[in-house]
């Protein structure tokens, strides 16, 4: 076992959980904002793969029992990156503009859908990252001096050999590549917010749409580069994307939207207090003209 990992995993974590944490922080100072659109955002991520996850387990189990065709091997990888980019896509960009629309009606500024999209980034690199990192260490930590061959039946101890040997075997630089990636794809998910709020700031249907290509792209890119170019190129991708993104957000940057007091008049138009009412001299036609009739 490679000691010097006991100390790499947890760092990534914090490295991480001090960006999730920090960014929040700095963003609601900065801005004076509160904490509200950051759990919102870190909440519609939840509510997303909440149906999204489903939904692809249900797609694959379709297509291991037969009820959808299969795909020919040689376009495997295509239709799996193809599908699971747009899966992504469809759910999350769609749950944002959900968000957007009916939950978080005032987050209408650039410094809002930063901290609704840091919301949104940091609950899915706790989730995806930390959480099972964190579980994991703590499991195998106390498994590795521990002789497993009479606790565990040989079909589930092989397993559990081979994910112990993995886990406590790779560089300690490779161990830090998780925390890596999810630092990288915290500024993609602002990014793909920033673009979904610009349907509300700009009252442009289109670039919902822009938002569910860019991120397909990006997720379908992140498949086909772990399956056949190796990690470590891509997380040169991440890296890529993610300065992309950076420069997206700073692109789409807006100046706050100025809060005027609403007047209870116009200045133009006359008071009540203002208007002169001169006495109606009362007749006999008048007077009819007052009366109900049937």
């Amino acid at each position: 076992m490679n000691s010097i990992l006991m100390f790499t995993y947890p760092f990534g974590i914090l490295v991480v959980l001090t960006l999730v944490i920090g960014l929040g922080v700095y963003l609601t100072r900065k801005y004076d904002l509160g904490w509200r659109l950051y759990w919102i955002g870190a909440a519609l991520f939840i509510i997303a793969q909440v149906f999204h996850i489903p939904f692809n387990l249900l797609i694959d189990r379709l297509f291991r029992n037969g009820v959808l065709p299969s795909v020919p091997g040689e376009y495997q990888l295509l239709f799996s990156a193809v599908f699971l980019g747009l899966s992504a896509a469809l759910f999350e960009e769609i749950t944002r503009y959900i968000g957007f629309r009916w939950w978080a009606k005032d987050a209408r500024s650039w410094a809002k859908g930063l901290l609704f999209g840091s919301g949104w980034g940091g609950m899915e690199a706790v989730l995806f990252f930390a959480i099972p990192l964190l579980l994991n260490y703590v499991i195998f930590l106390a498994l590795r001096t521990q002789d497993l061959s009479g606790m565990l039946p040989p079909e589930q101890l092989a397993p559990l050999q081979e994910g112990l040997k993995i886990f406590w075997g790779v560089a300690w630089y490779d161990s830090l590549l998780g925390a890596i990636e999810r630092t990288l794809v915290i500024p993609i998910q602002i990014a793909f917010t920033i673009l979904v709020l610009q349907v509300f700031i700009r009252r442009q249907i289109r670039w919902l749409w822009f938002a569910i290509i860019l991120h397909a792209l990006f997720d379908a890119v992140a498949v086909i580069g772990v399956r056949t170019w190796g990690v470590y190129i891509t997380e040169a991708l991440f890296l890529f994307f993610s300065l992309i993104s950076l420069g997206m957000i700073f692109v789409l940057q807006s100046d706050e939207p100025e809060v005027t007091e609403q007047e209870d008049y116009p200045e133009d138009s006359p008071q009540v207090d203002q208007l002169e009412l001169s006495p109606i001299e009362v007749t006999e036609e008048n007077i009819d003209q007052t009366r109900f009739t049937d």
